[in-house]
Formats: C-alpha cells, structure tokens, sequence
C-alpha cells in the first residue's frame, strides 16, 4: 500500500512502513506542508493494526536539515504565527511516533540539523550512516530548539551536556553521536537501509502490544516516582496477560516447549 503526499514518500510492505522524506532538492527541510504530511503519516501508522513497525529516513544526501528557513523568511511579520501552526503538527506528529505500537526505526542517511537532529533523536531505535553528521544549529538563526530536542537530550546525554549541543553547536561525528548514546548503530552508507529493514522485520514479527507498552513505560518513566511507575508497569503488563492474544499464546507456547508467532494481536 502505497499513500499520496508531496513531501514524503509513504510505502508499506510486510507489516513495515517507510516514510521518507522527500525534498532532497530543498535538503529536506521541514516546511508546514511536511510537518502537516508527517502528522498525517504518524496517524495513519499509529491507527492501523497492519503496521507493525515503520522505518523513517531522507531522500539524497541529507537526512533533513531542519526547517525551511527560506520559506519561514517569506512569511514576513507572519513568521510567529507560521511557526505556531508548524510546529504544532510537527510536535503532534512526534507524540503520535513515541506513543504508538510500532516501534519506529530512525535511518540517519545525512546531515541531520535543527529539527532534522530534533526528530532523529525520537526514534525508538536509530541507525546512522557512517557519513552522517548532527548539529542543533537553532542558535545560528537566532532560535530555540523545537522538535522534542529539549525533552530528549537532557535524558539521553544529561543535561549538561544538552546545553552544549543548543548553544554551541559543535557538529558530531556519526561516531560520535553513538558514542554519546544519541543514536544505537553507526553502520556502512551502504548498508544503512538493509540494516534498517532487518531490524524493522524483526520488531514486525514481534508482539506488538507489548512493544507499544514498552515504550509507553519508558516515555513517561523520568516523570513518575518508582511507585508510580511501578503501578503502570502493573497496569500493562496484566493488561497484556488478559487482553492479548499474543500475550495468552506465547505463554502457552513457553509451557509446550513450542514456537509460537506473534500475530501483534
């Protein structure tokens, strides 16, 4: 299945679905139109069942470049209520990505900047090309960062260093993004998309219901206190034992000593 947008590239195979970024001539900049699209992409991904993991990457030699500065100047003395309306979808969208069932696979093709290091930091698992590079850069233009950045890496890096990366700007290495813990997998440019989709078949075969609790615990787990979360992992976990399909067989499978496939169910 295959949906019509003007800025991505939306493709679902096998239970996967690949949302690609789709203006390489712009360096794949976000403008309000692909925040809008990306909204709509991480709703349909996050209300079909069928979609069992989804791959999301860039068009050319950049991953995304963050937003369409070009078209934020065009806007003139409308430039805040612009970015108002775009980020508000782009944030919708990023909600969707993080809440969902389907683990999102992030493959960092190029540059991601701004926003474009913003989104790759949400990714559930994040595989980088070898030649890919990330840099905040809101500050060069007199902004502040958007896209979930400052939710996720004060968590990931600390928030020292997450201070660093706003106001300084330095451009990383993919090397040493990894080495930060901002991304799971440095591999060969080559490779970057085969990588990608094995391990998106994987989670795809898996069970998706407990997938999505998973990362359901763990977006909310810095905010609770231990006994908090420790009742929400109570909440899923016996959710799962009584309502799932997967849940009820794979335990019967265990106690047979048999194989069974998850059906996301």
């Amino acid at each position: 299945m295959n949906m019509a947008y003007e800025t991505l590239k939306f493709e679902v195979a096998e239970q996967i679905a690949t949302i690609t970024f789709a203006r390489p001539e712009a360096a794949n900049s976000l403008s309000l139109k692909m925040s809008d699209e990306l909204h709509a992409a991480a709703t349909h991904c996050a209300s079909n069942a069928n979609i069992r993991a989804v791959i999301l990457t860039g068009e050319g030699k950049m991953f995304c470049a963050g937003g369409d500065v070009v078209g934020f100047h065009a806007q003139g003395d409308g430039m805040s209520e612009h970015m108002r309306g775009m980020t508000t979808t782009l944030h919708a969208a990023i909600s969707r990505f993080s809440r969902m069932d389907a683990p999102l696979i992030i493959a960092v093709n190029g540059t991601a900047a701004g926003a474009g290091m913003s989104i790759a930091l949400t990714g559930d698992i994040v595989f980088a090309a070898q030649s890919a590079k990330f840099t905040m850069a809101y500050s060069k233009i007199g902004f502040s960062p958007d896209g979930s950045s400052t939710y996720f890496l004060p968590r990931l890096v600390g928030v020292r260093k997450a201070k660093e990366l706003a106001l300084l700007n330095p451009v990383l290495s993919a090397d040493e993004a990894c080495a930060m813990g901002l991304i799971t997998e440095v591999v060969a440019d080559d490779e970057l998309m085969n990588t990608a989709r094995a391990c998106a078949l994987k989670l795809a075969k898996g069970p998706t219901k407990a997938h999505g609790e998973i990362k359901r615990l763990f977006a909310d787990s810095l905010s609770n206190t231990m006994e908090t979360q420790m009742e929400y992992e109570t909440r899923a976990i016996a959710g799962l034992a009584g309502n799932t399909e997967d849940a009820k067989k794979g335990v019967a499978a265990f106690v047979a000593k048999e194989k069974y496939e998850f059906q996301g169910r």
